[in-house]
């Protein structure tokens, strides 16, 4: 079973920034689609950001577009998300997400990911 482990959240002021990071037990990342999404409490989770194996295509929820940026090293099978401006709508646990199928796709719902982290809190302040 493949671990995936976030990183990186913390408790921010509005309009400061956090890069989160993911990794895994397994050098497997580096040939799926990676994503990452967030749950507030009480709501749904939702997705924020995601990209092909190779980096060519990204895809950014409205919400955080020219805001958030996703990236990632397939050298040292890390994925990254850049928070910048952030705002306290964003407070959520972000998780880390794995699509275990060679399509260069991004789907944006949850269940079309095999593999989650348990998450990283991040609280933004007003």
């Amino acid at each position: 079973q493949v671990q995936l482990v976030e990183s990186g959240g913390g408790l921010v002021q509005a309009g400061d920034s956090l890069r989160l990071s993911c990794t895994a037990s397994e050098r497997i990342l580096n040939i799926y689609t990676m994503a990452w999404f967030r749950q507030a409490p009480g709501k749904e989770r939702e997705f924020v950001a995601g990209i092909t194996w190779n980096a060519d295509r990204t895809n950014v929820a409205d919400a955080v577009k020219g805001r958030f940026t996703i990236s990632r090293d397939n050298t040292k099978d890390m994925v990254f998300l850049q928070m910048n401006s952030l705002k306290p709508e964003d407070t959520a646990v972000y998780y880390c997400a794995l699509r275990r199928k060679l399509e260069d796709t991004i789907p944006t719902m949850a269940k079309e990911y095999d593999h989650w982290g348990m998450g990283t809190q991040v609280t933004v302040s007003s």
